[in-house]
């Protein structure tokens, strides 16, 4: 009977929070993110931030670039 308490205990403790205290990070990005250095919000993350910015943006710039050629495809008068 006590096996049976343990294994359904033990089952409810995997939905639960972390047994672990975590270190609290939210002061840290706060002075990060809060500091004044002439950087925009998007970029304050570091090498990280300014890749992943750049990638969206060409990857924004391919995509809208596609979409306007395709209407120009779709535009033009079909010869026969």
């Amino acid at each position: 009977m006590r096996s049976l308490l343990v294994t359904r205990l033990q089952s409810l403790r995997c939905f639960t929070t972390s047994g672990r205290q975590m270190e609290n990070k939210v002061p840290e990005y706060q002075k990060l993110f809060q500091a004044d250095n002439d950087l925009p919000v998007h970029l304050k993350g570091g090498m990280s931030d300014m890749v992943m910015y750049r990638v969206t943006m060409i990857i924004g710039t391919v995509g809208i670039s596609y979409a306007l050629y395709g209407i120009y495809e779709l535009g033009k008068i079909k010869k026969h």
